[in-house]
């Protein structure tokens, strides 16, 4: 795990502040999570805080949890990952382990908050681990309908999907990272299966 540590240590090192009317989200995760340049005026009815690093698989996001993530004392958490770990040739099965320890960390730390766990992607670079893709979301999806309660599963392949078929416009051109489009639709499927719920509505 050492090749993380500089991104880990600037994750450390960002300049922690109070927190304010507005509920906190933190996400976490890969380089998709990293990448969202946008993320603060995607979500602007939130307190957004970014703590992904580039190249981090779940494994990874379980080692370094507690030095980036309990002392911004979320309201609810936002993850993806395990798309990397698929990438090294992980199992779908120790995603799914990891993905069970992530949310033992996240109840030791920040309690029951609300979680959504974002849905591993397909993509042109990683075509050939579709199947293991497709099993690695189904075997989470039934963990957390089962026994996870606070936690919500989002779907995101079927978002970027048109016509029946992979929408490869949301990819950026190395067939792996999100492109504006991806992350706008990221966006949507966030805000309708997940935070729309705790936004509070003007009357």
């Amino acid at each position: 795990m050492f090749w993380y540590e500089e991104d880990i240590k600037y994750l450390e090192s960002k300049t922690l502040y109070p927190k304010g009317k507005k509920k906190r989200v933190l996400f976490y995760g890969s380089s998709s999570i990293r990448l969202w340049n946008s993320i603060t005026v995607d979500f602007p009815e939130f307190d957004v805080v970014n703590q992904g690093f580039g190249g981090s698989t779940i494994a990874a996001c379980c080692w370094f949890f507690k030095r980036v993530v309990p002392m911004w004392e979320p309201d609810m958490m936002v993850i993806y990952a395990g798309d990397n770990d698929l990438g090294d040739r992980r199992h779908p099965e120790e995603v799914f382990l990891n993905f069970k320890n992530m949310m033992a960390l996240i109840h030791e730390t920040c309690s029951d908050i609300p979680v959504a766990f974002i849905s591993v992607k397909q993509s042109t670079a990683r075509a050939h681990l579709s199947g293991s893709v497709w099993w690695t979301n189904e075997i989470i999806k039934a963990e957390i309908e089962k026994c996870y309660p606070t936690c919500t599963f989002v779907d995101i392949v079927e978002p970027m999907r048109k016509n029946g078929s992979a929408d490869w416009t949301m990819l950026e051109s190395d067939g792996l990272h999100l492109s504006t489009k991806g992350y706008a639709v990221w966006t949507e499927a966030l805000k309708l299966q997940f935070l729309d719920q705790f936004v509070t509505k003007k009357k």
